[in-house]
């Protein structure tokens, strides 16, 4: 199972929100680069960076920070929030993203999201399934949708979709566990996926738990920054697995 740090942008800042409420907003270092560096010097090969100011906004803003991280860092990078057009991607991808995550889009817009899938390929682009009362949530978490998260994913995976980020939001930012339940839902409902567990991570115990179940990676966030798992337990596990 992949380990993947989070670094979540506001105003070109590493901060954290509590269930993706802007209002609960954290800073936790000025420098993300900074903080990219010290995961990538415990062993770490990838990291998964969101743009908060671009979420809100529906368009990207902060791939500067991107284009310094992938130029400066071996990292492996996926990269989400507000990619909304063509322009966002080809600039995503230009700024050094290895793979791009789209949320919103793929519930507002899918044509434009399978355009994306077909353009660059499985690989390459991650379907963000944000669960709240596992229903789709869009726009930075600040809309539900009507789409059931299960057959959303369902309808991607017979277009090809093979990597999905799943957040259960009244988890994230809460250091109360993953939804273990819900993901053994999605990987007994869905075929041939590589589901990423996102949200609620706050022990180092969850992680094997979370490799048993089936998931090919594991995103965390405030565990880390809030000195719940050290840095030297991930670079362990990564060393072990």
């Amino acid at each position: 199972m992949r380990i993947i740090p989070a670094i979540d942008i506001i105003d070109g800042k590493c901060v954290r929100l509590s269930k993706g409420d802007y209002n609960t907003k954290i800073i936790y270092n000025e420098n993300p680069l900074e903080v990219a560096k010290q995961f990538e010097a415990h062993g770490i090969q990838y990291l998964h960076l969101v743009d908060l100011d671009g979420a809100k906004s529906s368009k990207i803003i902060n791939y500067k920070i991107l284009e310094q991280i992938a130029s400066k860092t071996a990292l492996k990078i996926d990269f989400g929030g507000g990619l909304k057009s063509d322009a966002d991607l080809k600039i995503a991808f230009e700024s050094g993203a290895n793979q791009i995550t789209g949320g919103s889009i793929a519930v507002k817009n899918p044509d434009i999201f399978l355009n994306w899938l077909n353009q660059y390929g499985v690989d390459k682009i991650i379907l963000g399934a944000d669960a709240n009362n596992k229903k789709i949530a869009v726009s930075g978490w600040l809309e539900e949708s009507k789409e059931e998260v299960i057959p959303f994913i369902q309808k991607y995976n017979k277009q090809g979709i093979q990597y999905v980020i799943c957040t259960d939001i009244a988890k994230d930012g809460m250091l109360e566990g993953p939804s273990f339940n819900f993901y053994q839902e999605i990987l007994a409902s869905v075929e041939n996926i590589k589901l990423i567990a996102s949200g609620g991570i706050s022990t180092f115990e969850e992680l094997p738990k979370l490799a048993q179940l089936g998931c090919e990676g594991t995103i965390i966030g405030k565990a880390i920054y809030e000195g719940r798992i050290s840095l030297k337990q991930l670079e362990q596990f990564i060393l072990n697995n």
